[in-house]
């Protein structure tokens, strides 16, 4: 149950917002109805999305398994329904998807892969606890702007992540629409093209 009311005063913008939403996703996002009731912070936090769109340095497979290794260690339902996905959609193997929050019983993950999720929930954990040993392993396959990257989205999630715990937002249930059979190139059966998701729905 939310811990905020998600029926915020309809402004200009709320409705703007309302309408890109339901056209891309098939329903307005939940994190963006919670944030409607401060529209400063709303219109920062979507222009800041939109933003890290253009982020391109970073493979967007190891960038998504990041994420959603962050979103799993604070256990934020939202975002990894959300991210489940978005990442279907961006034709990441659901396999990978799905053991995310067994990754280390998994033997679906590539080393690489291994070291990145680490990282994420190392960086996640409070305090954190990154080693330089991680980062040498991490080294030694990325180079500095792609770690930098890796690890400014981890940031990221993790800002999206404890607010959404935070206000008590839960799952929409995209993940449930992943197998659902949908018309080509309908929102609600495949997730959206790589660079055109922001978390706030505008």
């Amino acid at each position: 149950m939310s811990r905020i009311s998600l029926t915020p005063r309809r402004t200009l913008f709320y409705r703007a917002m309302e309408w890109y939403s339901k056209r891309t996703y098939g329903k307005v996002l939940d994190p963006g109805k919670a944030l409607a009731h401060n529209q400063r912070v709303l219109f920062s936090y979507t222009r800041f999305e939109q933003s890290l769109s253009k982020w391109n340095s970073l493979d967007p497979g190891l960038k998504a398994l990041a994420e959603m290794a962050s979103a799993a260690s604070i256990g934020c339902s939202w975002c990894m329904d959300f991210g489940y996905w978005v990442c279907r959609g961006q034709g990441i193997d659901d396999r990978k998807l799905h053991d995310v929050p067994m990754w280390r019983e998994s033997d679906v993950y590539t080393p690489l892969e291994r070291d990145v999720m680490e990282y994420a929930e190392a960086m996640t954990a409070n305090p954190p606890t990154v080693d330089d040993a991680l980062v040498e392993r991490l080294r030694r396959n990325l180079d500095e702007a792609q770690l930098v990257e890796l690890t400014a989205m981890v940031a990221v999630e993790n800002l999206r992540s404890r607010i959404n715990s935070a206000l008590g937002l839960t799952s929409q249930g995209f993940k449930d629409s992943c197998d659902l059979p949908a018309a080509p190139g309908s929102a609600a059966g495949q997730g959206p093209a790589a660079g055109q998701v922001s978390r706030s729905g505008a």
